[in-house]
């Protein structure tokens, strides 16, 4: 499960002009590089306006950089309230072209949202939006874990006694998850050693598996990857973002 964060929230990663947007859970993050403090306050007053001013980290960086005359104001302009119904989403800005893929709840979404977007984009910028629809079987996934930490005891694979509450919930909701296979991902903050924090994730998962084979979920329907630090969703500098990052993830494939 691609948190919506996952997949269970929408987190936005601006990586601007040569970079990347991706959606995964809250914060939302704005990252990346722009060529001035205007185009920088012109994306953040837009998100604020659009996600509330709590929920935005700027993590943008004003830098000498290469963007066509009013680059801004066109990536600003497609930052609206319609990108709240795409979850799991990427938003890829590369110069003049863009390109939006993710998914929606709903069928009948698709071809508002992509008209509304459109809309919004002259040329010379070109949008391409790619929309499917989410599986209902990631819904009741998400539903079950609410966004909540299945926490470990310190540094360990040794699942906390909430960490298996929590687990218990989630055995039963993937036993309704039948005929669909369901990787686990395990993901770590940014401290420490990076090779070390990828595989502690990678065996966190692992731990996670084994527990929910122990629940009865088939072993053949569960895969597992750890991703280390490479995928936060909210700040490592502070000790509540860290706690977030620190976080298990279920994607249905």
């Amino acid at each position: 499960m691609k948190k919506q964060i996952i997949r269970f929230i929408f987190n936005i990663i601006f990586l601007m002009l040569n970079a990347v947007v991706i959606a995964y859970a809250e914060p939302i993050v704005a990252e990346g590089a722009v060529p001035n403090e205007t185009s920088k306050q012109a994306i953040l007053n837009k998100m604020y306006a659009i996600y509330g001013a709590d929920q935005v980290i700027d993590k943008i960086q004003v830098r000498t950089v290469s963007a066509p005359n009013g680059w801004s104001d066109s990536v600003a302009k497609i930052i609206t309230s319609d990108l709240n119904k795409v979850k799991q989403g990427k938003l890829s800005i590369r110069s003049t072209q863009l390109e939006l893929i993710g998914k929606v709840s709903n069928q009948s979404d698709i071809p508002q949202t992509t008209a509304n977007l459109q809309n919004l984009v002259q040329a010379p910028y070109r949008l391409n939006i790619r929309l499917t629809v989410n599986q209902a079987e990631q819904k009741i996934l998400d539903d079950t874990l609410k966004n909540r930490i299945i926490e470990f005891e310190s540094g360990s694979v040794i699942l906390a006694e909430s960490g298996t509450k929590i687990l218990d919930e989630m055995a039963v909701a993937l036993s309704k998850v039948t005929g669909k296979k369901v990787k686990i991902i395990g993901h770590t903050d940014s401290s420490g050693d990076a090779a070390k924090n990828l595989t502690l994730s990678h065996e966190r998962a692992a731990a996670v598996k084994n527990y929910l084979i122990g629940k009865n979920i088939p072993i053949k329907s569960l895969s597992i990857e750890g991703l280390g630090s490479n995928k936060p969703v909210a700040d490592n500098t502070t000790s509540e973002g860290r706690k977030k990052n620190r976080r298990i993830e279920f994607e249905v494939l």
